[in-house]
């Protein structure tokens, strides 16, 4: 593709060089440069891209995005931000792809995983030829791809939406994170529909404040076009949501609704309740455990149905949705259960703990711990959430990064200890797991939180292989459980 057809799509400040040249890739990262790749300088938290133009140089670009004039015979594209260009630039050089799908974008801090992907099922099951993109890679057709992040950078995102377009999907279902938006890679992308789940403490290791954190979310649907919003009617930020979007349609439990649900019935394999879909009255049982899935169905066929798709398939394809991959997800069912979810925040916790809480006929232990160089504050008040709610905490290591665990530990303690004394200090995960199996009885419960299907451990800087859902399974047969 020609250089100044691409620069169609953005306002240069400045630029310097010829423009009718051929560019044959575009990346943000030096180490991808190729010949005729056109290389986009991004100032980042930790390293400046600016200062990699050699690189760039070195293996073959001939061109290059910047903020600010640079010592190179390349041409450049002076920009007042990079960030901002460069998924208008992905999404022209990769044929507009997204253009010609149907997205739908799901934001919050909990719940975003688990409505995807019971979205992404709907449609599927709908005969609508639909991907996902989110915490637990990609998917579409037999296709996989391993994740990296929830919502991929600009450049791998449009590359993805044109190799579905290229395999005939119609509609991309994806989770759109605060940092995302914050950095804005979904720049340019028309949603179709946008998702609101809720709003909880999050990611305060990168933003400064609960304010801060709330904007991200909030620049989704103040300053993304949507034909329909679906927001939380019991949660605060999703009736703010409500106040400022136009076209926003609710569901909730608490507060009035347009689509609501009641008579909510949880058991072990999984909850009943009646949902009122725009008027149509359906008994749905699904497979899900927890109120929080309720919520989580309830957004999916709100949007499923203003789809335009017919409100009996929707709730026949919902009754049969298996559990989302490490989200509540049982992984032992014996004379006692085991079930292991990605809850790694005091919301999360608090609504995976309650939600076995109500149908635990024995004892309920958890097992989690806290991630390192991540929001310190959530580690306290997540000690005090499982103090209150389990009956015996069991306290560990998660992904430690560059922090020391035991460290790590003490500060979920001091929350634990406001509370309960019902606890024990295990630094090892497979240690701490294998305590738990060894001290349950019949009809108790273990949550496993934190990780949920994690396939790693970090540590100073290395992933080395973990899963919970395979130390579970070996630790039974090695014990003899």
């Amino acid at each position: 593709m020609k250089l100044d057809k691409l620069l169609k799509s953005i306002n240069a400040e400045k630029i310097i060089g010829k423009t009718d040249i051929e560019i044959e890739n575009i990346c943000a990262d030096s180490r991808l440069v190729t010949k005729n790749s056109l290389f986009i300088c991004l100032n980042g938290v930790d390293v400046d891209g600016h200062t990699f133009i050699r690189q760039a140089e070195f293996y073959g670009a001939c061109a290059v995005v910047c903020e600010k004039q640079l010592d190179t015979a390349l041409t450049q594209i002076i920009v007042k931000d990079s960030r901002s260009v460069m998924s208008e630039l992905a999404s022209v050089f990769f044929g507009l792809a997204d253009k010609k799908l149907s997205v739908i974008g799901v934001v919050g801090t909990n719940g975003k995983t688990s409505t995807a992907r019971i979205i992404y099922e709907i449609l599927n099951k709908c005969d609508v030829k639909t991907a996902l993109i989110g915490t637990l890679g990609t998917f579409y057709g037999k296709k996989f791809i391993e994740p990296t992040l929830t919502t991929p950078d600009p450049i791998e995102l449009h590359k993805q939406f044109k190799e579905m377009v290229d395999n005939g999907i119609k509609v991309v279902v994806m989770e759109v994170s605060a940092h995302a938006l914050y950095f804005d890679k979904i720049k340019g992308i028309n949603f179709t529909a946008g998702v609101f789940t809720n709003f909880s403490q999050d990611h305060l290791d990168f933003f400064k404040n609960m304010e801060e954190y709330k904007s991200a979310k909030l620049k989704f649907f103040k300053e993304y076009d949507c034909k329909y919003v679906i927001t939380n009617s019991d949660d605060e930020v999703g009736r703010e949501i409500s106040k400022i979007s136009k076209n926003s349609i609710s569901y909730g439990i608490e507060n009035p609704a347009d689509v609501f649900a009641i008579d909510i019935d949880e058991k072990l394999d999984g909850t009943n309740f009646v949902i009122n879909l725009f008027d149509m009255i359906y008994n749905v049982n699904i497979n899900l455990i927890g109120r929080f899935n309720v919520y989580n169905v309830m957004a999916a066929a709100t949007t499923a149905t203003l789809l335009g798709f017919k409100s009996d398939k929707i709730i026949k394809s919902i009754n049969t949705i298996k559990s989302v991959s490490g989200r509540l997800e049982k992984v032992y069912d014996g004379k006692f259960s085991v079930f292991i979810d990605y809850a790694h925040t005091p919301d999360g916790l608090k609504k995976a703990l309650m939600s076995l809480k109500n149908i635990c006929r024995g004892r309920l232990f958890c097992v989690f711990g806290c991630g390192g160089n991540r929001d310190k504050g959530k580690r306290k008040k997540m000690g005090r959430i499982s103090g209150e709610i389990s009956d015996f905490s069991i306290i560990t290591t998660d992904n430690p990064r560059y922090e020391e665990p035991m460290d790590i530990i003490s500060e979920i303690e001091k929350g634990m200890l406001e509370v309960s004394k019902q606890y024990v200090l295990v630094q090892d995960r497979t240690d701490a797991i294998e305590y738990a199996l060894k001290k349950v009885k019949e009809n108790d419960m273990i949550l496993i939180a934190g990780k949920g299907c994690e396939n790693y451990q970090e540590i100073l800087g290395i992933k080395r292989m973990y899963n919970d859902k395979d130390t579970v399974e070996e630790l039974i047969r090695s014990n003899g459980l």
